[in-house]
């Protein structure tokens, strides 16, 4: 185990150098002259071009690249172009909110999920199996921008109960992380029906009804265990994709995450917090998988772990 975890983590290199050299020709590709933006549209031709050599943005490509990465070796991610300051301190007030809100909605979506999953399963074909159905198809169909704005509009508008966005207490999660999570739970419940349903007709399963076992025992027991493989492998991609994907969400409730830093910085062209962002939601998704594949091992080990 030890060894393919630290095979996994060697390989992390090349896969953060190339996803850095995408990104970074990707950003420069972006329409707009951040030298502009920072000087001042009132700016002088002379007054914008020194902006762009104190800033870098003279030198060649390639050379902003490696001037870059030797920086970001030495944990200097470099500093905003709008704000002035270090990238890391922005990093600090911005990903940890983003972190309790993406754990907030897994949590609550795996537990529904698998609840909603598990009864649409034992209960196949019959009222609570076409509820259960009813509801993950809504959760997974209901757009996260407007789902959002029906909330807030219901929650915080009409009844007052909850905040509209920002971050003043943990009810502040609770609307944003239902939003998010709404398609999560939906497909835990729809692969946790299906993984279900399939476990239930193999050969142990009845043969350990047939020893007299409790249905309770033989569901949960037996087949949800070897059922939860495949939740697992969704599950764990899927919150990769939160941590880096909540932009909408966090628009929407005008919450201070990452994602929202994020859209803030495409739009003023802000290239160390763009990069810096990117590289550290693909760290992100690749520890995740790193995870699932450990878990992998845990729920059956059986499963052998390339090493």
């Amino acid at each position: 185990m030890l060894k393919f975890i630290s095979r996994r983590l060697v390989e992390v290199i090349p896969i953060l150098i190339v996803v850095s050299i995408v990104t970074f020709l990707f950003i420069h590709l972006i329409p707009g002259d951040p030298a502009r933006l920072v000087a001042g549209k009132d700016a002088t031709l002379e007054e914008v071009e020194n902006v762009r050599q104190e800033l870098g943005l003279n030198k060649p490509v390639i050379t902003q690249y490696f001037d870059y990465m030797k920086n970001m070796v030495t944990g200097n991610l470099g500093t905003s172009l709008t704000t002035g300051l270090p990238v890391i301190d922005m990093f600090k007030t911005r990903f940890m909110p983003s972190v309790y809100l993406t754990f907030f909605a897994m949590i609550w979506a795996t537990i529904f999920g698998l609840l909603i999953g598990v009864l649409t399963a034992v209960f196949k074909n019959r009222w609570p199996d076409y509820l259960g159905m009813i509801v993950a198809v809504s959760g997974i169909s209901l757009p996260g921008f407007w789902l959002g704005l029906l909330l807030i509009q219901f929650f915080s508008v009409q009844l007052g109960w909850l905040p509209t966005g920002g971050i003043d207490s943990l009810q502040s999660y609770i609307l944003p992380s239902i939003t998010l999570g709404a398609g999560i739970m939906s497909m835990i419940a729809r692969f946790t029906r299906s993984s279900l349903l399939e476990t239930l007709q193999a050969d142990y399963i009845r043969t350990s009804r047939a020893k007299g076992l409790s249905e309770k025992t033989v569901i949960f027991g037996h087949a949800l265990r070897n059922s939860l493989i495949s939740v697992v492998t969704i599950a764990g991609l899927q919150f990769g994709f939160l941590l880096g994907g909540s932009v909408v969400v966090e628009t929407v409730f005008s919450f201070p995450g990452m994602g929202r830093l994020l859209i803030d910085s495409i739009a003023f062209r802000d290239y160390p917090v763009i990069q810096s962002a990117l590289l550290l939601f693909a760290l992100e998704f690749i520890l995740v998988n790193l995870i699932v594949d450990v878990l992998y091992k845990i729920l059956n080990p059986k499963i052998q772990l390339n090493s």
